[in-house]
């Protein structure tokens, strides 16, 4: 005979205690993190129900989502038993889709007033990379956000950088304005001479284009570097 555990699983548990059935009577906002991700992964391990997991695994990141969109998936299944590939994949996905959710059509036409409006307009597609990337927000008259676009992807250190692509993309767009964006993995955002020639020769070149370069961000993970806060656009 199996030697019963101390444990109860999910379906001896009061029924509003059980995160679906707590989702369906109080709506998804009553639920906890760890409610959620229990959600997705369904089932827990011998020793831990769907839920008890889900907090060990947010305890691992400080209970920070951001970091936890930063495991891979073989991260999640070596360090997590009960934890496989399928589970894995399930919470990478889930958190690209609340990543995407913040990106998608509530930013366009949003005002630009203010560097922190440029960075957080870009900072969930660039945050979590481990490479660089360099994108254009494109703007009208009013400032307001006309579209966004990766113009490239590099390595760990650099990205490389198309000027005529970048004004190319602008003047497609009927932009007026346009604002670079890229991120430093290192989480150092302190500018390379690189950065610096970069925003000098995009400047001179959008002039002649009558475009205005409004600002270029360099972004980490919750910090960003403004060359037009810091007055080093002309």
């Amino acid at each position: 005979m199996k030697e019963k555990t101390g444990k109860l699983s999910i379906k001896e548990w009061a029924e509003e205690d059980r995160p679906r059935e707590k989702m369906l009577q109080k709506g998804t906002s009553a639920l906890s993190d760890a409610e959620l991700i229990a959600i997705l992964i369904g089932s827990g391990n011998n020793e831990e129900t769907a839920v008890q997991l889900s907090q060990r695994i947010l305890h691992s990141v400080n209970n920070n989502l951001n970091t936890l969109g930063k495991r891979s998936v073989k991260e999640l299944t070596s360090g997590f038993k009960g934890i496989g590939e399928a589970k894995a994949v399930t919470i990478r996905a889930a958190l690209e889709l609340g990543k995407r959710r913040g990106t998608s059509e509530g930013l366009l036409y949003k005002q630009i007033r203010s560097s922190k409006d440029a960075y957080l307009s870009l900072q969930a597609e660039l945050r979590d990379l481990p490479y660089e990337e360099l994108w254009i927000i494109l703007t009208n008259p009013a400032n307001r956000i006309l579209k966004k676009c990766k113009i490239s992807q590099g390595g760990i250190n650099s990205s490389a950088a198309d000027i005529r692509l970048i004004l190319k993309t602008a003047l497609m767009e009927t932009a007026t304005g346009f604002i670079l964006c890229h991120n430093h993995p290192s989480g150092n955002i302190k500018p390379s001479r690189q950065d610096d020639t970069l925003t000098e020769q995009v400047q001179k070149a959008a002039k002649i284009m009558d475009l205005i370069l409004l600002d270029h961000i360099i972004l980490a993970d919750g910090i960003y570097y403004s060359y037009a806060d810091e007055g080093k656009l002309r």
